[in-house]
């Protein structure tokens, strides 16, 4: 298949064709079940299913039979877009957007009698209409949730002239609705300290700790990110007294749903979509990865962060100890490793006053790597990569975090590579996720340079990761 060697093999993707958002997470019994927009007809957004594939552990992963198929003449039609999944007294059920063209979005449902493996939809959709009274932008993507023994429901959306929202709408049964208004409605015109966008996609709603949280993904063309928003939700309506962005990569994360699971945690996966041109990836014959799985904390600045699940441990093999160092001024330390298919940890010491640079994916003239360097200046890791392939086609921007390190407070990085997929956490506090495509065959090194001061590296550790199929 052409674009192999881009394919990632530690991450979920289906076996060919386009894949988007996450869908349906939930664990069920024994077994967790990963639904997922999907189109068997080829590498390209359109006429959308839902796929569907089973794990026992969150890291290997079980292709199943398609789960919803767009019904023709249905309220679905044109496609089954983004939902979620339910466990309605002891009944598996699906709450999903059905599309019509040219731009009908009304919610559906579907229930499984058989172990989520088939599916019954429900006659029609479950809300004829949005309300009215709103001029809105899209009407799509669902999050349930019981509170009290009614049911509620939040779907994205944006109202003209004033930004993203999440409408509320309660109901006995998950098959009568009534609205209840809006959770929130975002200021498009405000940038500081995120600009939240103009309409919001794949809402989740849940609760962590003491705190509450809504995540959605702010659209508006590009650039377009994930927001995390914690704050107070009272009497159908969310305060939310801090915002930011959950993962820096921007597009490449985006789209993100959580499960809770039964041992306490909160699991959620993403979709890193291509940064290639759309003929690339026809040619390629695939689209689209999920991240690794994550558990959702509350880091110690008090912002949202996912970080990889203990489970991902499993992949590793052959451990390769880096030794302590200094790396002097415009040096150029290369570590003793090679590969695409790597899990990365680094503890640093930035020079109190300049830069530090890892590179990453690098050729050994220099001329593919990506950049991934942290300013002490600026309190500011960034994932450089303008140098990233050689290609032509492929997306060449930089993503920047803010980061600040504590007094005397190393730089402690995590970094996975896994072809054309990339996945960064520093210090348990943010997150980067890209996409870069190296072309050389040689571009497997990586090193940690020093620009003009010292930087000490403290400890590494690297691992070669193994496929999970």
């Amino acid at each position: 298949m052409a674009g192999a060697q881009q394919r990632p093999r530690y991450h979920f993707l289906p076996p060919a064709n386009w894949m988007n958002d996450p869908n349906g997470l939930i664990q069920w019994e024994d077994t967790f079940h990963l639904f997922y927009q999907y189109n068997p007809a080829g590498a390209y957004h359109r006429h959308i299913h839902w796929g569907h594939a089973t794990s026992h552990d969150l890291i290997h992963w079980q292709h199943q039979p398609i789960a919803l198929s767009p019904t023709p003449g249905g309220a679905d039609a044109d496609g089954c877009w983004s939902g979620c999944a339910v466990n309605d007294h002891g009944t598996p059920t699906l709450i999903y957007t059905g599309f019509r063209l040219p731009e009908v979005q009304q919610p559906c449902l579907a229930v499984s009698h058989d172990g989520l493996q088939t599916w019954q939809k429900w006659p029609e959709p479950i809300i004829a209409a949005p309300p009215p009274e709103l001029d809105l932008l899209g009407f799509r993507d669902h999050t349930v949730w019981q509170e009290q023994g009614v049911w509620h429901m939040l779907i994205g959306s944006g109202i003209r002239g004033q930004g993203g929202t999440v409408l509320l709408y309660r109901s006995p049964d998950l098959r009568h609705w009534e609205y209840a208004g809006p959770l929130l409605i975002g200021d498009a015109g405000q940038f500081d300290p995120v600009w939240t966008g103009l309409l919001w996609e794949c809402p989740d709603f849940f609760a962590l700790g003491d705190q509450q949280v809504l995540v959605c993904s702010a659209w508006d063309r590009r650039p377009y990110y994930t927001i995390a928003m914690i704050g107070a939700y009272r009497d159908g309506r969310f305060v939310p007294h801090t915002t930011h962005k959950l993962d820096y990569g921007d597009a490449h994360f985006y789209a993100p749903q959580t499960m809770p699971i039964r041992d306490g945690r909160r699991i959620m996966f993403a979709w890193s979509m291509e940064g290639r041109s759309e003929e690339s990836i026809v040619a390629a014959g695939w689209a689209g990865v999920m991240t690794l799985p994550r558990e959702v904390k509350i880091a110690d600045d008090g912002q949202i962060v996912t970080l990889p699940v203990n489970e991902v441990q499993q992949l590793r093999q052959d451990e390769i100890v880096i030794p302590s160092t200094r790396v002097m001024p415009h040096d150029i330390h290369w570590l003793p490793v090679h590969g695409a298919q790597l899990e990365v940890e680094l503890i640093l010491r930035p020079p109190r006053h300049g830069t530090c640079t890892v590179m990453l994916r690098a050729s050994p003239d220099g001329s593919e790597a990506t950049v991934l360097r942290y300013n002490s200046r600026t309190a500011t890791l960034t994932l450089d990569r303008r140098r990233s392939s050689l290609a032509g086609d492929v997306w060449r921007d930089a993503h920047h975090a803010p980061l600040t390190l504590h007094n005397d407070e190393p730089l402690v990085l995590r970094i996975f590579l896994d072809a054309s997929l990339i996945e960064v956490f520093a210090n348990e506090r943010r997150s980067i996720t890209s996409r870069i495509y190296p072309t050389r065959p040689d571009s497997t090194g990586i090193a940690i340079c020093a620009d003009e001061a010292a930087v000490d590296l403290l400890a590494g550790r690297v691992w070669e990761m193994a496929g999970i199929w």
